[in-house]
């Protein structure tokens, strides 16, 4: 039996890099070689590889309950990771529903929206509107939320209909204008197709000021706040799907907090966990929860799954949260912080660069390229060169990005920008 790989659609099939061991910000293979883990593994890994708090938790909790069923039950971890989010959440986000992904997570929020108003007496309510480049997992709800791309191609007829509008790509601006000039004008489109028809639509959902997987795509501020407001405005419910920016990623615990705004749904996994194990959660607000509190049993949320709430992720999920209570965690991302803004400034003029963004531990740099876009022939070329060179970066086509796990040393963040600087 092989097994299938993600996006290996290559002619010549791929080997995988079997790795033996993970420790701090370094991944070991099987063949000898040292690797420098410079995208936290897919965005998931926070305070590094093999952390003894997270370990330890895990192999605590597997000797006393593995898992069990979650409809009907609870069980301790569960009920104080929901307690210790609660700490760190704004007041108004108060009930929290398990799930396994960020993908199951963002499909939880959606049916959860559109249910909402079908409980309410509303059930005309029920279409989502989503931003351009967004990317919101591969189940077929949340990728129905996600741009058309390569990802979604083959699916078009599984698709549910969600209504595009504009993204803040001010580097490639949907209405043509530049940063200097405009006044948000992007989100005019939104605005306006929230006031024609507010009779339809349930929810927009967005990754709050980063599209991540559509480019590493940063938004201005004024961007979130505006849909926050026309949601408000126009009693359409807003999902931010905090699944990637969540846990620090922006500077901030959540992306929302630098715009000062609270979703109605939000969206959570990736670093919950600290990168050790799959969990998400979905939280909403009261208003959202007691729409479906019923004793007619048609009103309940006929969504579940076999691992919700896992005892083993909510044990994982808790010690990575005591980690923020006991480690300088937010001192890290603050020095990751400078060296990304230290060290893009030496490629702002670079003859090979397009444009140069950072939102927090986040930094890219988008490349010139006749045939820009995932697709591009610069990411096979480029992503030989750095495992060549012994760090893991795994460019999104021809838009090569870092997103460090918190440990990295100064020494380290600088050895990764030295080397995207020979590939340059």
């Amino acid at each position: 039996m092989k097994i299938w790989h993600p996006y290996t659609q290559e002619a010549v099939e791929p080997v995988p890099i079997a790795i033996d061991r993970g420790e701090g910000a370094y991944l070991y293979t099987a063949d000898g070689r040292r690797l420098l883990d410079a995208i936290s593994s897919w965005w998931v890994n926070l305070h590094g590889h093999g952390h003894p708090l997270i370990a330890e938790a895990i192999a605590r909790q597997a000797c006393k309950l593995e898992h069990v069923i979650f409809a009907g039950f609870t069980h301790e971890p569960a009920e104080e990771l929901s307690s210790r989010l609660a700490a760190i959440l704004p007041p108004s986000l108060n009930r929290l529903f398990y799930s396994d992904n960020g993908s199951t997570a963002v499909e939880v929020a959606m049916k959860m929206a559109v249910q909402f108003w079908h409980n309410n007496g509303r059930p005309e309510k029920r279409h989502i509107v989503a931003l351009e480049h967004a990317y919101h997992g591969d189940t077929v709800g949340a990728m129905s939320a996600s741009a058309d791309s390569a990802f979604t191609a083959a699916f078009d007829a599984l698709r549910i209909p969600v209504l595009r509008v504009h993204s803040a790509y001010c580097h490639r601006c949907p209405v043509g204008k530049t940063r200097s000039s405009c006044v948000i004008d992007c989100v005019e489109n939104l605005e306006q197709l929230l006031e024609q028809r507010p009779e339809e639509i349930a929810a927009v959902v967005v990754e709050p000021l980063l599209q991540a997987a559509g480019g590493m795509i940063v938004h201005p501020i004024e961007f979130l706040q505006r849909i926050r407001r026309a949601c408000f405005e126009h009693d359409v419910l807003l999902i931010a799907d905090e699944v990637f920016t969540g846990f620090g990623r922006t500077g901030r615990m959540f992306a929302c907090e630098l715009a000062e705004i609270v979703p109605d749904l939000m969206c959570l996994s990736k670093g919950l966990t600290g990168g050790f194990l799959p969990l998400a959660v979905t939280i909403c607000s009261d208003e959202v929860y007691q729409a479906f509190y019923s004793e007619d049993r048609l009103r309940a949320f006929f969504h579940g799954h076999s691992y919700s709430g896992n005892p083993l992720g909510c044990a994982a999920a808790i010690a990575n949260l005591k980690i923020f209570e006991t480690e300088p965690v937010f001192e890290r991302i603050a020095a990751i912080e400078r060296i990304h803004s230290e060290r893009l400034a030496d490629f702002r003029n670079h003859p090979a660069i397009d444009d140069v963004r950072m939102l927090g531990t986040v930094a890219a740099l988008e490349l010139r390229a006749d045939d820009a876009g995932y697709l591009s022939n610069l990411r096979s070329r480029l992503y030989d060169f750095f495992i060549d060179h012994g760090v893991l970066l795994r460019p999104l086509g021809n838009v090569v990005y870092t997103v460090p796990p918190y440990i990295i040393s100064d020494v380290e963040l600088h050895h990764i920008y030295d080397v995207i600087g020979k590939a340059l």
